[in-house]
């Protein structure tokens, strides 16, 4: 990642892991219009997508702590209480176990990327020494 990137990111990716929190969750509990598009499980996909963004960003918040499992553990568990919510306290939204595994699908496919991405940079930090 080029150096003035990483500057202008350095004191604000906690912001954006959390800003990115939030909008999932209004996203996941606001009623949303209906669309006649024919994919089929288009939904379980922008889940899935939501959630990659999500744990990737709270990683590279925390990159430099052994908190890794703990940052994965209350993503999942973040998206079981979403649809839980949506499950009891709204009436034009619906709880649904496939959501929870689509969820849990993205944190994994985040936490893979994240790992990989940073694999990367250890191997070449290592090779420059």
């Amino acid at each position: 990642m080029p150096q003035r990137m990483k500057n202008l990111l350095k004191n604000k990716i906690l912001i954006i892991a959390i800003f990115v929190t939030v909008c999932i969750l209004y996203l996941s509990l606001i009623k949303m219009p209906e669309y006649n598009v024919a994919i089929r499980h288009l939904d379980k996909l922008q889940h899935c997508f939501a959630y990659l963004v999500l744990t990737f960003f709270w990683l590279f918040a925390f990159y430099k702590k052994e908190r890794k499992h703990l940052i994965i553990f209350c993503c999942i568990l973040f998206g079981i209480l979403i649809e839980v919510l949506q499950y009891t306290i709204t009436n034009y939204r619906t709880g649904d176990y496939l959501d929870v595994l689509a969820n849990s699908s993205g944190v994994l496919f985040g936490f893979f990327i994240f790992n990989q991405a940073f694999k990367r940079k250890q191997v070449k930090k290592q090779k420059d020494l």
